[in-house]
């Protein structure tokens, strides 16, 4: 029995090949603004493109009926998988890499924004070839709540880089957010489903995926809008020191990284944790400079992978 429902439009339901598969997963976000917006730039005769959604879990079934009426009117082809429970980040986009008919997979975030001409970017890229997998970046959306402030000064300052920069950090600056990847590669390098809850399970299929293939950083970013509030952010980084002992303990050369030396410091500092309080509350004081705010956050992420490693 199959572990998940598979919804297709009228126009999906003709389609058996693409030349490339836009795979959004999500939960609770409403993917509907960023499947509208891609849609308008998808003419079935001259773009190849198809969407799948992933529902994962299904926690909120009017948000799930909500999309697959809205989908049905498409006339892009359109599909939503609805999982029967919660399956994660990595087994979502496996997944979706399976469901997809297209020669090449695009995973973008629901939560995302896209500028007109972006999927045909995309193609004119695949196109030129050179490459097996390549991630386009992303750039901040403005924020409106002054509760989004701190994530988004965060992304700006560690996440919102140039090709070029991406190109000298290599495989560890990519993230599958806006992540474009050749079908056979990502069948023969799947997302390991030993991580769980949030994180770094991107960086450790790029490590693999790059032993493999070829992959490249390129200027084609989405815009992320996906802003979460300090509190969410702080446990974020918490639960996700598990998976970070995880990344290291698979490839240990990473342990040159800036974030691992911050934790290998942090876990020689006798004490380290009782100034998890200091920095939380610096994160989270709204008066606080921002630079303040950041590097809280940063000690904050960098204390619980020192308990973790």
């Amino acid at each position: 029995m199959s572990t998940y429902a598979d919804y297709s439009n009228t126009a999906a339901s003709t389609t058996s090949a693409a030349k490339l598969s836009v795979l959004i997963p999500f939960y609770r976000d409403n993917p509907l603004p960023l499947v509208t917006a891609l849609s308008e730039q998808i003419i079935p005769s001259e773009l190849p493109v198809e969407i799948v959604l992933f529902d994962d879990g299904e926690p909120d079934p009017a948000l799930n009926e909500q999309v697959t009426k809205a989908i049905s009117i498409l006339a892009a082809p359109v599909r939503l998988l609805t999982s029967h429970r919660n399956v994660g980040r990595a087994a979502g986009r496996n997944r979706l890499a399976s469901a997809a008919v297209g020669d090449w997979f695009l995973y973008l975030d629901a939560d995302m924004t896209v500028e007109d001409g972006f999927l045909a970017t995309w193609l004119d890229l695949v196109e030129q070839g050179g490459f097996d997998a390549c991630f386009g970046g992303y750039i901040a959306d403005p924020v409106t709540e002054r509760s989004h402030r701190l994530h988004a000064a965060l992304a700006q300052s560690s996440d919102e880089n140039t090709a070029e920069t991406r190109n000298a950090i290599g495989a560890t600056a990519f993230c599958t957010s806006n992540l474009l990847v050749e079908a056979n590669l990502m069948r023969h390098v799947t997302f390991d489903e030993h991580f769980t809850g949030w994180g770094w399970e991107d960086v450790d299929w790029a490590v693999r995926a790059d032993a493999v293939g070829q992959l490249v950083h390129c200027d084609n970013p989405a815009g992320h809008s996906g802003w979460q509030t300090p509190d969410v952010l702080l446990r974020k980084f918490r639960d996700a020191a598990f998976n970070y002992a995880r990344l290291l303990e698979k490839h240990p050369d990473l342990a040159k990284l800036p974030s691992a030396k911050a934790a290998r410091f942090l876990k020689a500092v006798p004490g380290q944790a009782l100034l998890r309080g200091i920095w939380a509350l610096m994160a989270k004081s709204p008066v606080a400079p921002m630079k303040s705010r950041t590097l809280a956050l940063r000690l904050w992420r960098a204390s619980w992978a020192a308990e973790a490693i």
